[in-house]
């Protein structure tokens, strides 16, 4: 018997639970924060169908390969591969994954602690902002001003570490309360209260003076940045459908194995995806219309959110309600996505090492926490640690779908995804020839196309 086999695992208690936690993991900044400075960055409109591409094309595929091994084997990353293909070495694929969750989350939660921060100040800008004099001053000048916050913010160590410490902690006290009582109860109202905030945001961004440049270019797609640098675009998009997904990296075969067997599993899968894609476009739809409105060039990258938007919001009637809300947005899509990647590490200690929940949780905080810590003083590290999904990710997705698509019979994955025969799959064909031919050659040629831009910047 595998390690975790005989326990009493918790599950989702309802459809409405998995979806809004899987959605959860998959919504995070990575839809709020990343995709609109890379979107700007690489042509707008044209970025976007690129991206939907590759979600449509690779994303929903993987995520239904991640869904099918979690449930089928109810058991943590590296404990699936090992009960789905005994005596194989195909667990080193969960253990990849596992990896990847504890370098992710070290980084990942390091820019979630910068939310806190900017809420924190959201609220003191607004007492301060008569004294300072921010009604009164230029663009040019309140960027000025929140680019010297934003530099000395990170240059220091105490309060990244801080927020740091504190997100570590908020996370750990959801996982720890369990799968229902604690990822699925908060999932269910972190999620609405997202969607409600950001749909808020996008009908003041849209209202705005000049906003429509800001449609065009989110909607409009030009071409000349793809033709300029096809091959960064085309690994931009890549990077970011996996990213935004949360695929490749155990999160979803973690929760598949929580999903009960009575759920479509590819009904859940198109629903987790349509509902992260929906939040990528809206968070364009609330950020893209103000850039224009105030003349701020889109391709600003990292400090889109933490310096143009503050100078934005400044600039609107009312621009604390709007600064408030935005980073309790930012806040919640950062924790519903820290839990899930926390959830991976947490299962793997519990079933693996036969530890009990709160002694894996608290152990996984300590080791992440460690390595968070290292990257709030070591830049280097950070850097390194934010740039190993681009590579890490797509490499635990081609050996997921390789899985999926040549190892596992088609009867098992069919009966997987069937629910042994309660929902038609009709779409089998089309799934296991984008598992066994589209997914893996794309996945392959773009990951050493990204490999060997990443080896010549290092040498250039």
């Amino acid at each position: 018997m595998l390690p975790g086999e005989n326990r009493i695992r918790d599950s989702f208690s309802s459809k409405f639970g998995i979806i809004a936690a899987a959605a959860g993991s998959a919504i995070g900044l990575g839809n709020i924060w990343r995709f609109p400075y890379v979107a700007g960055q690489n042509g707008g409109g044209a970025f976007l169908i690129i991206y939907l591409v590759f979600v449509a094309a690779i994303g929903i595929p993987v995520m239904m390969s991640e869904f099918t091994i979690g449930r089928m084997a109810q058991l943590n990353p590296v404990g699936a591969f090992k009960k789905i293909a005994p005596g194989k070495r195909w667990h080193l694929v969960g253990l990849l994954g596992v990896v990847s969750a504890f370098i992710i989350l070290a980084f990942y939660t390091v820019v979630a602690g910068w939310t806190l921060e900017y809420l924190v100040q959201s609220v003191k800008w607004l007492f301060t902002s008569k004294t300072i004099g921010f009604s009164s001053m230029s663009t040019e000048a309140l960027k000025a001003f929140f680019t010297d916050h934003y530099d000395h913010f990170l240059s220091g160590i105490w309060r990244p570490a801080l927020w740091f410490v504190l997100m570590m902690f908020f996370t750990g006290y959801i996982v720890i309360s369990g799968v229902k009582d604690g990822i699925e109860k908060y999932a269910k109202v972190l999620m609405p209260v997202l969607f409600i905030i950001l749909i808020i945001l996008v009908i003041r961004s849209v209202t705005l003076d000049g906003s429509k440049e800001g449609l065009i270019f989110l909607f409009k797609p030009d071409f000349s940045v793809v033709r300029e640098k096809p091959v960064s675009v085309i690994l931009e998009a890549l990077g970011q459908a996996f990213f935004s997904l949360s695929i490749g990296m155990g999160t979803l075969i973690t929760y598949g194995s929580y999903i009960r067997k009575k759920e479509n599993l590819a009904n859940t899968a198109v629903s987790v995806v349509a509902a992260d894609t929906f939040t990528a476009v809206i968070a364009g739809l609330a950020i893209f219309p103000a850039v224009f409105s105030f003349g701020i060039s889109p391709d600003q990258g990292p400090e889109l959110v933490y310096i143009t938007l503050p100078v934005i919001f400044q600039k609107m009637a009312g621009g604390f309600i709007w600064a408030f809300l935005f980073f309790l947005l930012l806040c919640f899509a950062a924790v519903t996505s820290t839990i899930s990647v926390l959830e991976v590490i947490v299962a793997y200690f519990s079933e693996q090492l036969d530890m009990s929940r709160r002694n894996a949780t608290i152990l996984a905080m300590i080791t992440v926490g460690f390595l968070g810590l290292l990257c709030t003083v070591s830049k280097d590290l950070f850097n390194l640690f934010n740039a190993s999904p681009d590579l890490l990710l797509p490499l635990g997705g081609f050996f997921i779908v390789i899985f999926i698509g040549w190892f596992l019979s088609k009867n098992k994955s069919r009966k997987e995804l069937s629910s042994n025969g309660a929902y038609s799959v009709g779409y089998y064909r089309i799934f296991i020839f984008l598992v066994r031919f589209v997914a893996p050659l794309a996945i392959a040629v773009l990951f050493l196309l990204g490999l060997y831009s990443k080896i010549s910047n290092i040498f250039s």
